[in-house]
């Protein structure tokens, strides 16, 4: 069944489905595409600390607001020493979940273990972000962090999900953390459970619980909705985000920094040809999957990695020209014989893998697929888990990876880039390396003037264009449902903040 009928089906079937006309009081249910991965999920430990931000459990030291400005948050400030000491005072009167005060040594104990590969708490990529020398306590209230090297980055690597502040772990309070909700309890890829903290210090929550229910497939999450199961969806999908509206449903969408992208296999097969890559950039209508698979509702059409809003947008046009992508492709050496280019006597042929968690991804997929085979590449497309997808670009077994990685999740630019494209990078799977990227990369953690900094970033950018080092295909706006009663919500752009003590349900 193609992407279009499977659409179509899934839409009649929420059609003869009736919106919930209340939500059951004080507890509000969230659909979500992913999940916990243990019964309790240590914040620190891989991303397990986006769900435990966004639900109001933990909380970090610094945070990122709604137009991407970093505030103090659990701090009061944040003062640089010398290039490599950072002073952060904490706010007076903070406590843990279970009573006990927030204190500069509890800090330390928080966050030292994310650079123990001997605690469960251990994070590689974000040891290797706050890259610590040392972290020592001044008196009860002053934490002094010392970086092996200068990092201009660092006050915003402090709003790191994964950098939550926590107390001592006990049976009542598995995640003793401070923000407004206390953990209870998750089921591994099912369940996510808080309740209310009464005595949190900006106010009570105005919600007795919070549920985030996991539905690995959007069409499910968006039936559920209508059949009164699920109060709010996150990532509903966008072909039917309009419709929905109609219905009575609030509908929430605004510009992230999440990007639609293609990791490319460099490292072996067609991909491996930087003029093959930039065939392939040239190839796809942008604008066109836009329109097509987020209904025009959901996004930009991008050529570069960050958005204008998160301030560090370079000024390079998301261009679609198939006549370019056919000269490049034979200045590669390719052939075309019959309308099809042949590479080395045999089709080219590229493989994509994909996941379904986020309803425009296969869709993305198959017009890309389309946008080849019009200019005679024949694509073949497998839509699995994101860990298979990730393992067959880094098995050489795949030529192009599409996923959706919010680009600035700390507010700066440098970190994602560092995992993705790094020559040694965390997250590069498609093995991309270029030694002047790297450099830069290190000189925009070297550079604290703004403008020196967004310079820097933006060379980068040129490069990742020039070289199609990743090929971006939209800056997405996330479209959310809920039911007419919530209020206190809004989509962030980083995604990872969800719930306040400010958020109700009301009649």
């Amino acid at each position: 069944m193609s992407f279009v009928s499977r659409l179509a089906c899934a839409t009649a079937l929420a059609l003869s489905a009736a919106l919930p006309v209340s939500a059951q009081e004080g507890s509000l249910t969230i659909s979500i595409g992913f999940g916990p991965t243990a019964e309790v999920p240590d914040p620190r430990a891989s991303y397990n600390g986006w769900m435990s931000n966004q639900t109001g459990v933990t909380e970090t030291l610094m945070g990122i607001d709604y137009e991407m400005n970093l505030y103090p948050r659990l701090a009061e400030g944040v003062e640089q020493a010398s290039p490599t000491t950072w002073r952060v005072t904490l706010r007076q009167g903070l406590s843990f979940h279970d009573g006990t005060p927030v204190t500069a040594q509890a800090v330390i104990d928080a966050i030292a273990p994310i650079s123990d590969e001997t605690h469960p708490g251990h994070n590689a990529r974000i040891a290797r972000l706050l890259d610590l020398a040392g972290i020592s306590a001044e008196g009860d209230n002053v934490v002094v962090f010392e970086t092996n090297s200068p990092n201009a980055a660092f006050p915003w690597t402090l709003s790191e999900p994964g950098i939550a502040i926590l107390g001592a772990a006990s049976e009542a309070f598995p995640i003793n953390a401070t923000g407004p909700f206390i953990f209870k309890e998750a089921v591994p890829e099912q369940l996510y459970r808080v309740e209310a903290n009464g005595s949190y210090r900006l106010g009570a929550p105005g919600l007795e619980e919070v549920r985030v229910v996991v539905s690995t497939n959007p069409a499910t999450a968006a039936l559920a909705f209508e059949a009164g199961e699920i109060d709010l969806v996150i990532n509903y999908p966008e072909t039917d985000f309009v419709r929905i509206q109609e219905t009575g449903a609030q509908g929430f969408a605004a510009p992230t920094a999440r990007l639609y992208f293609y990791t490319v296999n460099a490292a072996s097969g067609p991909m491996a040809n930087p003029l093959i890559r930039q065939a392939v950039s040239y190839a796809i209508d942008r604008e066109g999957i836009v329109a097509a698979a987020l209904s025009g509702v959901g996004g930009e059409a991008a050529g570069t990695l960050y958005p204008e809003g998160t301030g560090w947008a370079a000024d390079i046009p998301a261009t679609y020209d198939p006549t370019r992508a056919e000269a490049l492709l034979a200045e590669a050496g390719a052939v075309k014989e019959g309308g099809t280019w042949m590479l080395d006597g045999a089709p080219l042929e590229i493989d994509i893998v994909t996941y379904s968690s986020r309803a425009a991804l296969p869709s993305t997929a198959e017009l890309t697929q389309a946008f080849l085979a019009a200019i005679g590449v024949k694509a073949n497309i497998t839509v699995g888990e994101w860990g298979a997808s990730n393992d067959a670009i880094a098995a050489g077994e795949a030529d192009l990876f599409l996923q959706a990685w919010v680009t600035t999740p700390q507010g700066d630019p440098g970190a994602v880039l560092e995992t993705l494209l790094r020559s040694d990078g965390g997250s590069n799977s498609g093995k991309y390396a270029n030694s002047r990227l790297d450099k830069l990369l290190d000189d925009g953690r070297l550079t604290f003037e703004h403008d020196a900094r967004k310079a820097i970033y933006d060379e980068v950018q040129q490069i990742i264009a020039d070289e199609a080092a990743m090929i971006p295909v939209f800056h997405v706006s996330q479209t959310n449902v809920a039911v007419p009663g919530l209020t206190g919500y809004r989509v962030h752009p980083t995604e990872t903040y969800w719930i306040t003590h400010e958020t109700k349900l009301v009649e």
